[in-house]
């Protein structure tokens, strides 16, 4: 994962071609020594698009996983703490949203929001609030009642502060595990919009993007879906691995 934010935050510096300067006369040239990945159609360098497109996706998928993690904390926390009719009202919102396949309701958002890589980071974002919502509502509820709760009411501290400053601290490891796995769900979503013509628009090296370019040319040209294919599954494993590392971390932390 270090090594994938690495090159993409270096990407001006190690990239060898600029992602976007045609070539024809070197269109569709194998993986060399020139072109490590290859070339696409129009003679562009699928190594230096794969390094610059990582830049996109991963900026993009940070986006989203913030504007799933924030408001649907925030309500999560209310909701748990609050209870009775705002609870159940929050609640049935939420289920009326996880009804909806993620891709869908964000297909819907995006629908509505209009094309581009921001519209897609903003709809994958608001497909994953209620996911958030649902389990740190969980966790607040868990710890309503506990002992330290009741002494924080007993000193007569405000309910906003009860939550930010007792509950907010206790459900973070929740919190965290949970965005770390969130960011590969919003690098597929990202990229599924894209390869959908919904998100990154042509000639963006957008690593969705780059997949549904080298479609057409599977046959003939398979590097140039090969690389970006590659590209999302490693960040989404490594994604994952993180998220389950974090997991029994912060979970020895917690029992210890």
């Amino acid at each position: 994962m270090c090594l994938i934010v690495s090159m993409a935050a270096t990407a001006p510096l190690i990239a060898p071609y600029d992602p976007l300067t045609t070539a024809p006369a070197r269109q569709l040239l194998p993986p060399s020594v020139d072109h490590p990945a290859g070339t696409d159609l129009l003679g562009r360098d699928v190594w230096s698009r794969l390094i610059w497109g990582g830049r996109l996706s991963l900026t993009a998928g940070a986006i989203a996983t913030a504007l799933a993690v924030l408001p649907g904390s925030l309500l999560g926390l209310l909701a748990g703490y609050v209870g009775g009719k705002i609870d159940s009202l929050l609640m049935r919102i939420v289920d009326m949203a996880l009804a909806f396949p993620t891709l869908l309701l964000a297909l819907t958002i995006v629908s509505a929001l209009g094309t581009g890589l921001t519209s897609a980071a903003l709809a994958v974002g608001c497909a994953g609030i209620p996911r958030f919502a649902r389990v740190v509502r969980a966790a607040t509820l868990g710890v309503r009642y506990a002992p330290f709760i009741e002494a924080a009411r007993t000193v007569g501290c405000r309910p906003y502060r009860i939550l930010l400053r007792h509950i907010a601290p206790f459900v973070a490891d929740t919190v965290v595990v949970l965005a770390s796995l969130e960011l590969g769900y919003a690098l597929l979503n990202i990229g599924a919009l894209s390869f959908l013509g919904l998100g990154a628009q042509s000639p963006a090296p957008e690593w969705g993007l780059m997949l549904t370019e080298g479609r057409a040319y599977l046959s003939v040209a398979p590097w140039i879906t090969a690389a970006p294919g590659c590209a999302i599954t490693l960040t989404v494993l490594a994604v994952n691995l993180l998220g389950d590392a974090l997991r029994d971390a912060l979970g020895l932390q917690v029992r210890d």
